[in-house]
């Protein structure tokens, strides 16, 4: 009851808040009554006397002081129905690149906006404006390539200029860096991230297609001489690609102030993603913990990204960025302002919302935030999972927020009005535009949002690619996040409505303790069985090779199963009994971890590679062995509870 309480009373605070910023706007809706419950509470103070807005030189209204007041809350307009309070925005300032890494953008390359539609430096300066003055007080300048805008050390000096902004960072691929980094420093840039996925300088070209290494290292060493600490490294982790190379960043550390950074593998429109080359958090760790076992964890704050460690006496650090494996959403406290205007709430989701066309509409800033409040106010408490997330139609990472489609596609646009408020019907949903909205043009519907007059407002614009599954209410469930991942007992959880393969979304799970042990019987005939019990046969000691084998394919068995999570074991044993009777090796596996899934698999991989390895070193006796009852004999961790088998 003490949760529904605190639950009902954020609520309550949420509502109220909103009705205070109207109230100091003097633009009417407010209940009097609300605010009163709200205050005999002690949640937010009586609101001050109205102030009239006026106008400022540049034709915006004077009103946004009255956005920001110390008397009030965390702006209701950027806290979520889950009480996320979004104070970080990230600005992409260009579409433009000077790479064209794989993982980032198709190969074929991008179309890029016309100039007319991206956002003029005066209009991302307010919209960040109106942002800070509502709580965000981290802004990342990202693209694109942010540093090949022209004016991007203007815009780092106008952001500086912000009351309550406390930190301005960027995030550069490096190539330009050390040129352009004593300026940025001297206009007030505060952190820098720099992309690099290699140390190999032919890899390097290899993934982004273009030269530039020797001018990313000499950034990096640039941003270290200039005073940056720590300077971040992004490496994004790609199985056949550059993962050999994780200990090499590791000792990046050793001696300078590095935060490198391990991205795992993450699926955007082009760049071809697949599970396969996913190196999970875990299996990146189990490595880097083998050549430095003393490895520390150390304490990450509430809205950080990257799980962070150290090796003892190394002057940097290293952490892991675990979207696909263990997403980090219900602490996620972020925004994305694309380069044309769309505000993007979740990385994954492909739903946007154009600030843009509101801003040039000549909406008040209180218009503004009702129609980021309605976006902020639609997040959904996590993303979908990597595998829907895989197949839906997102943008290509450069073109984060980008409002069309490539040629050839026809993917279901809607075009509708948010509600202005919680409870309210959603006003003018349900005309579908199919060319004219991809390309950013035709006609727009009318944005009602109970403030002030309507006509002439631009839509408040959603963009839904179209892949609908039945949920388990008969609902539909479209858009690139949810809210839930149950799974009906009994049903199958690798197959879709559709009866198509898929990966279960295990993030939302806790961590608990899992084991699992399986058998095999290998049938081998008197003859095999009594050379392999006397150490005599061709190849060598069987049983010794078939442990060995067993514990490596209880270690890939993510790569061997299409569908299993990869997952650090915390140990795998496999044993062998020569069973006379039977003239027969009886092979035990045995697998243990602590995480969101099972190890049934590992353990029957075990078991099985184990007895294969006896069939091989055995084969050259004779061609008649049986393998038999491979099974699971118990398990024990997870949601299931425990399985023991009876015979």
């Amino acid at each position: 009851m003490a949760g529904r309480g605190s639950l009902f009373s954020a609520l309550l605070l949420h509502q109220a808040a909103k009705q205070c910023w109207r109230q100091r706007f003097h633009c009417g809706g407010f209940s009097s009554s609300l605010l009163e419950k709200c205050v005999a509470s002690n949640l937010l103070p009586e609101p001050a006397p109205n102030g009239e807005a006026s106008e400022d030189g540049l034709g915006f209204r004077k009103s946004r002081r009255f956005v920001r007041e110390p008397s009030l809350p965390f702006s209701a307009f950027l806290t979520d129905s889950f009480g996320r309070q979004h104070s970080y925005l990230r600005i992409s300032l260009t579409e433009k690149c000077n790479l064209r890494c794989q993982y980032c953008m198709p190969e074929e390359g991008i179309k890029l906006t016309p100039k007319p539609q991206l956002l003029s430096t005066e209009e991302l300066v307010t919209l960040a404006k109106l942002f800070v003055q509502e709580g965000v007080d981290k802004i990342r300048l990202t693209g694109g390539e942010p540093l090949i805008r022209p004016d991007v050390v203007s815009i780092v000096a106008q952001l500086r200029e912000l009351d309550n902004l406390k930190t301005i960072a960027v995030t550069t691929n490096g190539i330009s860096l050390a040129r352009q980094l004593p300026n940025l420093k001297d206009a007030g840039l505060d952190l820098i991230n720099i992309s690099l996925d290699t140390l190999v300088p032919a890899k390097f070209e290899f993934i982004a297609r273009r030269r530039g290494f020797h001018k990313v290292m000499e950034g990096i060493n640039k941003a270290l001489d200039a005073g940056y600490n720590p300077v971040k490294v992004n490496c994004v982790v790609m199985r056949g690609l550059n993962e050999d190379e994780l200990l090499d960043f590791v000792k990046l550390t050793e001696k300078k102030p590095l935060d490198v950074r391990f991205i795992e593998y993450m699926p955007f429109d082009g760049n071809k993603w697949n599970f396969k080359k996913l190196v999970s958090y875990q299996e990146m760790l189990g490595t880097i913990r083998q050549r430095w076992p003393e490895l520390e964890k150390l304490p990450s704050g509430a809205c950080d990204t990257a799980k962070a460690y150290k090796v003892p006496d190394f002057q940097g650090r290293i952490g892991f960025i675990t979207s696909m494996s263990e997403h980090f959403c219900g602490s996620c406290n972020r925004l994305r302002l694309t380069a044309d205007g769309n505000l993007k709430v979740c990385l994954f989701g492909n739903t946007e919302v154009s600030l843009r066309d509101v801003l040039r509409s000549g909406a008040t800033d209180l218009e503004i935030l009702e129609i980021i409040g309605a976006a902020v106010g639609r997040k959904k408490k996590q993303h979908a999972g990597m595998f829907n997330i895989s197949q839906m139609k997102n943008r290509p990472m450069i073109l984060i927020g980008e409002d069309r489609a490539p040629p050839g596609a026809a993917y279901n646009i809607t075009n509708s009005a948010l509600p202005s408020r919680r409870g309210s019907a959603p006003v003018g949903v349900g005309r579908t535009f199919w060319n004219d909205v991809l390309s950013g043009e035709g006609g727009l519907l009318t944005f009602r949002s109970g403030v002030g007059p309507t006509e002439g407002r631009p839509a408040l614009r959603t963009y839904r690619a179209a892949l609908r599954r039945p949920g388990k209410s008969g609902s539909e469930w479209d858009g690139g996040q949810q809210g839930g991942t149950g799974q009906e007992a009994g049903s199958l959880t690798h197959v879709d409505a559709q009866g198509a393969a898929v990966m279960v979304d295990i993030g939302g799970k806790p961590d608990t303790q899992r084991t699992a042990q399986a058998r095999a019987v290998v049938r081998l005939g008197e003859q095999a069985f009594r050379l392999l019990r006397a150490e005599r046969l061709r190849k060598g000691d069987a049983l010794a090779a078939a442990r060995l084998a067993g514990i490596g394919g209880a270690k890939l068995t993510a790569q061997l199963i299409p569908l299993c999570h990869p997952i650090g074991l915390h140990w795998a044993d496999v044993r062998l009994e020569l069973d006379e009777a039977r003239w027969a090796a009886v092979v035990t596996a045995t697998c243990g971890t602590r995480g969101k899934t099972g190890v049934e698999m590992e353990a029957l991989v075990a078991a099985s590679v184990a007895a294969l390895t006896i069939y091989d070193m055995c084969k050259s006796v004779t061609h008649d062995i049986v393998i038999e009852e491979v099974k699971l004999l118990s398990k024990t961790g997870g949601r299931r509870g425990d399985f023991h088998r009876a015979d």
